[in-house]
């Protein structure tokens, strides 16, 4: 018993009347906290993304010396690339006045279209790309999504 009661004792002070979750902002504290931590544009971490693709796709023509190896790292970069492009267009249009509860659902949605693109476009690969290296594929894939931590880094504290 007192093993569960020490358990508890960390989350006491969740419990407290000081805790303030749950309260709204007021207008003045919501503004001060979009200054204090500016959103990312999507588009940055797409362009971050093609950057990123591009690099890796070319070292892979360096060291390997073969065009196959190349174009296998930039489908798989596109693979990830492409469907993050139409998630960012789908995201960055304004919602109708007074609906904010579609921001999460419209969020969902495009994330789910997204991943359908991915298994999509790693499903046509070997008929898309001609010597297919699935190594550099995934490696292309990987570089690319790596972007996206790089990106919390970019917003700063």
């Amino acid at each position: 018993m007192s093993g569960k009661t020490d358990r508890n004792a960390a989350w006491a002070d969740a419990d407290t009347p000081e805790a303030e979750a749950g309260r709204p902002l007021s207008a003045a504290q919501a503004q001060a906290l979009r200054a204090a931590v500016p959103m990312l544009a999507p588009w940055r971490v797409v362009l971050a993304q093609v950057l990123a693709g591009t690099v890796t796709a070319l070292l892979a023509l360096a060291v390997t010396g073969r065009t196959t190896v190349m174009s296998s790292a930039l489908y798989g970069a596109a693979a990830v690339i492409v469907p993050a492009a139409m998630m960012a267009g789908g995201l960055v249009r304004p919602l109708p006045s007074g609906v904010s509860v579609l921001g999460p659902v419209r969020l969902m949605v495009w994330e789910a279209v997204k991943l359908m693109l991915t298994v999509t476009l790693l499903a046509l690969a070997p008929r898309m790309v001609v010597g297919l290296s699935w190594p550099a594929l995934l490696i292309g894939m990987v570089m690319c999504l790596k972007v996206y931590w790089l990106a919390l880094l970019w917003r700063g504290r």
